[in-house]
Protein backbone atom coordinates (compact mmCIF):
# COMPACT_ATOMS: atom_id res chain seq x y z
CA UNK A 1 0.00 0.00 0.00
CA UNK A 2 1.32 3.14 -1.15
CA UNK A 3 2.18 6.00 1.62
CA UNK A 4 1.36 9.50 2.20
CA UNK A 5 4.26 10.64 0.89
CA UNK A 6 4.53 8.55 -2.31
CA UNK A 7 0.79 9.42 -3.20
CA UNK A 8 1.94 13.03 -2.67
CA UNK A 9 5.05 12.37 -4.89
CA UNK A 10 2.72 10.81 -7.46
CA UNK A 11 0.77 13.46 -8.06
CA UNK A 12 3.79 16.21 -7.97
CA UNK A 13 4.73 14.09 -11.01
CA UNK A 14 1.21 13.79 -12.46
CA UNK A 15 0.92 17.61 -12.30
CA UNK A 16 4.16 18.48 -13.70
CA UNK A 17 3.80 15.66 -16.50
CA UNK A 18 0.25 17.54 -17.17
CA UNK A 19 2.28 21.16 -16.96
CA UNK A 20 4.73 19.77 -19.75
CA UNK A 21 2.16 18.84 -21.98
CA UNK A 22 0.09 21.72 -21.82
CA UNK A 23 3.16 24.54 -22.07
CA UNK A 24 2.90 27.58 -24.33
CA UNK A 25 -1.29 27.48 -23.48
CA UNK A 26 -3.25 29.01 -20.83
CA UNK A 27 -6.01 27.35 -18.41
CA UNK A 28 -8.58 29.76 -20.29
CA UNK A 29 -7.52 28.54 -23.03
CA UNK A 30 -7.32 25.25 -22.29
CA UNK A 31 -11.21 25.67 -20.93
CA UNK A 32 -12.14 27.21 -24.52
CA UNK A 33 -10.81 24.13 -26.70
CA UNK A 34 -12.29 21.61 -24.36
CA UNK A 35 -15.64 24.13 -24.78
CA UNK A 36 -15.43 23.63 -28.59
CA UNK A 37 -15.44 19.90 -28.47
CA UNK A 38 -18.71 19.95 -26.43
CA UNK A 39 -20.15 22.34 -28.73
CA UNK A 40 -19.06 20.16 -31.48
CA UNK A 41 -20.20 16.71 -29.70
CA UNK A 42 -23.63 18.15 -29.30
CA UNK A 43 -24.26 19.62 -32.61
CA UNK A 44 -22.39 16.08 -34.16
CA UNK A 45 -25.26 14.08 -31.57
CA UNK A 46 -28.53 16.32 -32.47
CA UNK A 47 -27.91 16.65 -36.36
CA UNK A 48 -29.11 13.77 -38.76
CA UNK A 49 -26.39 11.07 -39.31
CA UNK A 50 -26.15 12.72 -42.64
CA UNK A 51 -24.39 15.53 -41.44
CA UNK A 52 -20.77 15.26 -41.13
CA UNK A 53 -21.23 17.76 -38.00
CA UNK A 54 -17.51 15.78 -36.55
CA UNK A 55 -15.36 17.51 -39.00
CA UNK A 56 -15.37 20.57 -36.95
CA UNK A 57 -13.16 18.48 -34.91
CA UNK A 58 -10.33 19.66 -37.54
CA UNK A 59 -10.32 23.20 -36.23
CA UNK A 60 -9.93 21.89 -32.91
CA UNK A 61 -6.66 19.76 -34.25
CA UNK A 62 -5.66 22.79 -35.30
CA UNK A 63 -5.79 24.78 -32.22
CA UNK A 64 -4.11 22.48 -30.27
CA UNK A 65 -0.59 21.98 -32.77
CA UNK A 66 -0.62 25.51 -32.11
CA UNK A 67 -0.61 25.84 -28.11
CA UNK A 68 0.02 22.58 -26.77
CA UNK A 69 2.97 19.69 -27.03
CA UNK A 70 3.12 16.97 -29.54
CA UNK A 71 1.86 14.02 -27.09
CA UNK A 72 -0.99 16.60 -25.89
CA UNK A 73 -1.81 17.29 -29.41
CA UNK A 74 -2.73 12.87 -30.19
CA UNK A 75 -4.28 12.86 -26.91
CA UNK A 76 -6.83 15.46 -28.52
CA UNK A 77 -6.67 14.56 -31.50
CA UNK A 78 -7.72 10.75 -29.91
CA UNK A 79 -10.53 12.38 -27.93
CA UNK A 80 -12.04 14.04 -30.95
CA UNK A 81 -12.27 10.63 -32.35
CA UNK A 82 -13.70 8.98 -29.17
CA UNK A 83 -16.70 11.65 -29.07
CA UNK A 84 -17.16 10.90 -33.08
CA UNK A 85 -17.80 7.21 -32.49
CA UNK A 86 -19.64 7.83 -29.18
CA UNK A 87 -21.98 10.75 -30.91
CA UNK A 88 -22.39 8.34 -33.74
CA UNK A 89 -23.97 5.83 -31.23
CA UNK A 90 -26.33 8.61 -29.60
CA UNK A 91 -27.45 9.85 -32.90
CA UNK A 92 -31.21 9.08 -32.99
CA UNK A 93 -32.10 10.12 -36.52
CA UNK A 94 -30.39 9.70 -40.47
CA UNK A 95 -28.91 6.71 -41.78
CA UNK A 96 -26.44 4.72 -40.39
CA UNK A 97 -25.27 3.83 -43.50
CA UNK A 98 -24.76 7.40 -43.85
CA UNK A 99 -23.65 8.00 -40.44
CA UNK A 100 -21.02 5.61 -40.92
CA UNK A 101 -19.30 7.33 -43.92
CA UNK A 102 -19.71 10.33 -42.31
CA UNK A 103 -17.95 8.91 -39.29
CA UNK A 104 -15.17 7.23 -41.45
CA UNK A 105 -14.74 10.50 -43.18
CA UNK A 106 -14.81 12.75 -40.32
CA UNK A 107 -11.80 10.25 -38.39
CA UNK A 108 -9.86 10.61 -41.10
CA UNK A 109 -9.84 14.04 -41.95
CA UNK A 110 -8.91 14.37 -37.82
CA UNK A 111 -5.98 11.95 -38.53
CA UNK A 112 -4.63 13.56 -41.43
CA UNK A 113 -4.71 16.60 -40.40
CA UNK A 114 -2.82 15.62 -36.82
CA UNK A 115 -0.52 14.07 -38.31
CA UNK A 116 0.04 16.93 -41.12
CA UNK A 117 0.01 19.79 -38.44
CA UNK A 118 2.97 17.86 -36.24
CA UNK A 119 5.08 17.17 -39.52
CA UNK A 120 4.52 20.94 -40.44
CA UNK A 121 5.23 22.06 -36.70
CA UNK A 122 8.54 19.71 -37.07
CA UNK A 123 9.37 21.55 -39.72
CA UNK A 124 9.39 24.87 -38.80
CA UNK A 125 11.07 24.08 -35.64
CA UNK A 126 13.73 21.97 -38.03
CA UNK A 127 14.13 24.78 -39.59
CA UNK A 128 14.10 27.30 -36.50
CA UNK A 129 17.25 25.28 -35.11
CA UNK A 130 19.15 25.31 -38.03
CA UNK A 131 18.54 29.28 -38.20
CA UNK A 132 20.26 29.45 -35.14
CA UNK A 133 23.07 26.88 -36.16
CA UNK A 134 23.79 29.15 -38.65
CA UNK A 135 23.30 32.22 -36.70
CA UNK A 136 25.94 30.71 -34.78
CA UNK A 137 28.40 30.09 -37.32
CA UNK A 138 28.20 33.24 -38.45
CA UNK A 139 28.91 34.72 -35.18
CA UNK A 140 31.64 32.56 -35.05
CA UNK A 141 33.16 33.83 -38.33
CA UNK A 142 32.49 36.93 -37.67
CA UNK A 143 34.65 36.94 -34.48
CA UNK A 144 37.22 35.24 -36.74
CA UNK A 145 37.28 37.97 -38.75
CA UNK A 146 37.54 40.49 -35.26
CA UNK A 147 40.46 38.60 -33.86
CA UNK A 148 42.83 40.90 -34.10
CA UNK A 149 40.39 43.81 -33.13
CA UNK A 150 39.41 41.96 -29.90
CA UNK A 151 43.09 41.39 -28.80
CA UNK A 152 43.75 44.83 -29.24
CA UNK A 153 40.84 46.19 -27.46
CA UNK A 154 41.83 43.67 -24.49
CA UNK A 155 45.44 44.60 -24.88
CA UNK A 156 44.75 48.23 -23.78
CA UNK A 157 43.10 47.79 -20.64
CA UNK A 158 45.75 45.03 -20.03
CA UNK A 159 48.61 47.11 -20.78
CA UNK A 160 47.16 49.89 -18.37
CA UNK A 161 47.22 47.41 -15.89
CA UNK A 162 50.88 46.99 -15.97
CA UNK A 163 51.52 50.35 -16.52
CA UNK A 164 49.59 51.32 -13.11
CA UNK A 165 50.72 48.08 -11.05
CA UNK A 166 54.50 49.69 -12.20
CA UNK A 167 53.61 53.20 -10.42
CA UNK A 168 51.32 51.72 -7.50
CA UNK A 169 54.68 49.75 -6.59
CA UNK A 170 57.24 53.11 -7.20
CA UNK A 171 54.62 55.43 -5.17
CA UNK A 172 54.52 52.41 -2.66
CA UNK A 173 58.49 52.18 -2.28
CA UNK A 174 59.09 56.00 -1.74
CA UNK A 175 60.21 57.26 1.66
CA UNK A 176 57.74 58.00 2.81
CA UNK A 177 54.89 55.64 0.70
CA UNK A 178 52.99 58.10 -1.15
CA UNK A 179 49.78 56.32 -0.31
CA UNK A 180 47.05 58.89 -2.12
CA UNK A 181 49.00 57.75 -5.51
CA UNK A 182 49.22 54.56 -5.01
CA UNK A 183 45.34 54.27 -3.92
CA UNK A 184 44.68 56.16 -7.52
CA UNK A 185 46.79 53.77 -9.22
CA UNK A 186 45.11 50.52 -7.44
CA UNK A 187 41.89 52.36 -8.71
CA UNK A 188 42.72 52.33 -12.22
CA UNK A 189 44.07 48.84 -12.16
CA UNK A 190 40.54 47.54 -10.77
CA UNK A 191 38.61 50.20 -13.57
CA UNK A 192 41.09 48.38 -16.55
CA UNK A 193 40.78 44.98 -15.28
CA UNK A 194 37.15 45.04 -14.98
CA UNK A 195 37.10 46.63 -18.79
CA UNK A 196 39.16 43.95 -20.01
CA UNK A 197 36.66 41.25 -18.45
CA UNK A 198 33.72 43.10 -20.25
CA UNK A 199 35.13 42.63 -23.30
CA UNK A 200 36.12 38.89 -22.76
CA UNK A 201 32.34 38.27 -21.90
CA UNK A 202 30.91 39.91 -24.53
CA UNK A 203 33.15 37.97 -26.83
CA UNK A 204 31.93 35.08 -24.87
CA UNK A 205 28.36 35.63 -24.31
CA UNK A 206 28.63 35.89 -29.18
CA UNK A 207 30.24 32.80 -29.11
CA UNK A 208 28.11 30.60 -26.63
CA UNK A 209 25.10 29.13 -27.93
CA UNK A 210 22.23 29.84 -25.62
CA UNK A 211 18.68 29.28 -25.88
CA UNK A 212 16.68 32.71 -27.10
CA UNK A 213 15.37 34.61 -24.51
CA UNK A 214 13.59 37.73 -24.66
CA UNK A 215 14.25 40.80 -22.44
CA UNK A 216 14.47 44.27 -22.11
CA UNK A 217 16.92 45.59 -24.68
CA UNK A 218 18.56 49.35 -24.53
CA UNK A 219 19.65 49.83 -28.18
CA UNK A 220 21.59 52.62 -27.28
CA UNK A 221 23.52 50.55 -24.87
CA UNK A 222 23.66 47.80 -26.68
CA UNK A 223 25.02 49.69 -29.81
CA UNK A 224 28.08 51.14 -27.72
CA UNK A 225 29.00 47.79 -26.86
CA UNK A 226 29.20 46.26 -29.80
CA UNK A 227 31.25 49.55 -31.11
CA UNK A 228 33.62 48.31 -28.31
CA UNK A 229 34.48 44.89 -30.36
CA UNK A 230 35.12 46.75 -33.64
CA UNK A 231 36.98 50.01 -32.12
CA UNK A 232 40.22 48.39 -32.87
CA UNK A 233 39.19 48.20 -36.74
CA UNK A 234 38.15 51.99 -36.18
CA UNK A 235 41.33 52.72 -35.18
CA UNK A 236 43.30 50.71 -37.75
CA UNK A 237 41.51 52.13 -40.52
CA UNK A 238 40.97 55.65 -39.49
CA UNK A 239 37.71 55.16 -39.50
CA UNK A 240 35.30 58.08 -37.62
CA UNK A 241 32.04 56.80 -35.68
CA UNK A 242 29.57 59.83 -35.61
CA UNK A 243 26.49 58.67 -33.00
CA UNK A 244 23.03 60.43 -33.57
CA UNK A 245 21.32 58.44 -30.83
CA UNK A 246 17.68 59.46 -29.89
CA UNK A 247 18.20 59.43 -26.06
CA UNK A 248 14.39 58.54 -25.61
CA UNK A 249 14.08 55.71 -27.71
CA UNK A 250 11.98 53.50 -26.40
CA UNK A 251 12.86 49.55 -25.15
CA UNK A 252 12.29 47.19 -27.02
CA UNK A 253 11.76 42.85 -26.27
CA UNK A 254 14.20 40.91 -27.58
CA UNK A 255 17.26 38.31 -27.62
CA UNK A 256 20.11 40.86 -26.85
CA UNK A 257 22.73 37.86 -28.23
CA UNK A 258 20.57 38.11 -31.73
CA UNK A 259 20.51 41.79 -32.16
CA UNK A 260 24.12 42.55 -30.83
CA UNK A 261 24.95 40.23 -33.83
CA UNK A 262 22.65 42.01 -36.17
CA UNK A 263 24.83 45.57 -34.60
CA UNK A 264 27.98 43.42 -35.05
CA UNK A 265 27.34 42.28 -39.11
CA UNK A 266 25.86 45.51 -39.89
CA UNK A 267 28.92 47.24 -38.07
CA UNK A 268 31.91 45.21 -40.22
CA UNK A 269 29.83 45.18 -43.44
CA UNK A 270 30.46 49.13 -42.68
CA UNK A 271 34.07 49.14 -41.51
CA UNK A 272 34.78 46.97 -44.64
CA UNK A 273 32.88 49.25 -47.03
CA UNK A 274 35.39 51.91 -45.96
CA UNK A 275 38.07 50.43 -45.70
CA UNK A 276 38.31 48.94 -49.41
CA UNK A 277 37.04 52.36 -50.68
CA UNK A 278 38.99 54.08 -53.65
CA UNK A 279 38.56 57.37 -51.78
CA UNK A 280 40.59 58.32 -48.83
CA UNK A 281 38.52 60.67 -46.94
CA UNK A 282 35.71 61.22 -45.77
CA UNK A 283 36.12 57.83 -44.02
CA UNK A 284 33.04 57.69 -41.59
CA UNK A 285 30.00 55.75 -40.85
CA UNK A 286 26.83 56.73 -39.17
CA UNK A 287 24.79 54.72 -36.62
CA UNK A 288 21.45 56.81 -36.03
CA UNK A 289 18.96 55.62 -33.59
CA UNK A 290 15.28 57.14 -33.37
CA UNK A 291 11.57 56.51 -31.61
CA UNK A 292 8.90 55.99 -34.36
CA UNK A 293 5.34 57.30 -33.67
CA UNK A 294 3.91 54.13 -33.22
CA UNK A 295 6.65 52.73 -30.69
CA UNK A 296 8.65 51.03 -32.73
CA UNK A 297 12.36 52.00 -32.71
CA UNK A 298 14.86 52.27 -35.91
CA UNK A 299 18.26 52.07 -36.45
CA UNK A 300 20.31 53.15 -39.60
CA UNK A 301 24.00 52.24 -40.63
CA UNK A 302 25.28 54.21 -43.15
CA UNK A 303 28.79 54.53 -44.43
CA UNK A 304 31.16 56.16 -47.08
CA UNK A 305 32.38 53.19 -49.40
CA UNK A 306 31.47 52.66 -52.68
CA UNK A 307 27.60 51.68 -52.36
CA UNK A 308 25.78 49.04 -53.85
CA UNK A 309 24.45 49.19 -57.28
CA UNK A 310 20.62 49.60 -57.42
CA UNK A 311 19.88 46.24 -58.95
CA UNK A 312 21.49 44.53 -56.00
CA UNK A 313 19.88 45.81 -53.49
CA UNK A 314 17.29 43.81 -53.43
CA UNK A 315 19.81 40.42 -53.16
CA UNK A 316 21.66 41.58 -50.49
CA UNK A 317 19.75 39.84 -47.90
CA UNK A 318 19.53 36.76 -50.04
CA UNK A 319 21.63 34.03 -48.61
CA UNK A 320 25.48 33.68 -50.08
CA UNK A 321 25.07 36.67 -51.60
CA UNK A 322 28.44 38.62 -51.19
CA UNK A 323 30.37 41.24 -52.75
CA UNK A 324 33.67 40.11 -50.47
CA UNK A 325 35.97 38.42 -52.76
CA UNK A 326 36.33 35.59 -49.06
CA UNK A 327 33.07 36.08 -48.11
CA UNK A 328 30.30 33.47 -48.17
CA UNK A 329 27.40 35.82 -47.90
CA UNK A 330 25.07 34.70 -44.46
CA UNK A 331 25.44 37.46 -42.25
CA UNK A 332 22.94 39.81 -43.75
CA UNK A 333 20.69 36.67 -44.33
CA UNK A 334 21.39 35.78 -40.83
CA UNK A 335 20.62 39.31 -39.87
CA UNK A 336 16.82 39.53 -41.58
CA UNK A 337 16.32 36.43 -40.47
CA UNK A 338 16.92 37.34 -37.15
CA UNK A 339 15.15 40.68 -36.80
CA UNK A 340 12.26 38.76 -38.94
CA UNK A 341 11.82 36.60 -36.01
CA UNK A 342 11.38 39.71 -33.94
CA UNK A 343 8.65 40.62 -35.85
CA UNK A 344 11.01 43.85 -37.49
CA UNK A 345 12.03 44.46 -40.96
CA UNK A 346 15.41 45.27 -42.44
CA UNK A 347 16.59 47.12 -45.99
CA UNK A 348 19.07 48.90 -47.79
CA UNK A 349 19.61 51.52 -49.55
CA UNK A 350 21.80 54.09 -51.18
CA UNK A 351 23.32 57.01 -49.51
CA UNK A 352 24.10 60.37 -50.72
CA UNK A 353 26.00 61.10 -52.68
CA UNK A 354 28.08 57.65 -52.06
CA UNK A 355 27.99 55.06 -49.36
CA UNK A 356 25.06 52.78 -48.33
CA UNK A 357 22.31 52.86 -45.77
CA UNK A 358 21.13 49.65 -43.72
CA UNK A 359 18.46 50.22 -41.41
CA UNK A 360 15.99 47.96 -39.35
CA UNK A 361 13.16 48.48 -37.20
CA UNK A 362 11.58 46.81 -34.15
CA UNK A 363 8.47 46.88 -32.44
CA UNK A 364 9.32 48.76 -28.90
CA UNK A 365 8.02 47.98 -25.89
CA UNK A 366 6.52 51.21 -24.60
CA UNK A 367 8.92 52.01 -21.86
CA UNK A 368 11.40 54.73 -22.11
CA UNK A 369 15.09 53.64 -21.91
Amino acid sequence: MQTDKQLFEDRIKSALSVQVLLEGASFWQVLAGLALIVAIFIADTVTDLEIAAAVFYVAVVLLAVRLLQPKAVIATALLCVLMTIVSYFLTLSGSPESGIVNGFISVAAIAVTTWLALQIRNAQQAAEEARKQMAQMARVMTLGELTASIAHEVNQPLAAVTTSAAACTRWLATEPPNIEKARQAAERISKDATRAAEVVGRVRALVQRQPSAREDIRLNSLISDVLALVRGDLERWRVNIRLDLDEALPVIQGDRIEIEQVLLNLFSNAVEAVRDSKRVEPREITILSRGESNSSVRVAVSDTGEGVPAERLKTMFDAFYTTKSGGIGIGLAISRSIIEAHQGAIRAYSRHPHGLVVEFTLNGSGTKA
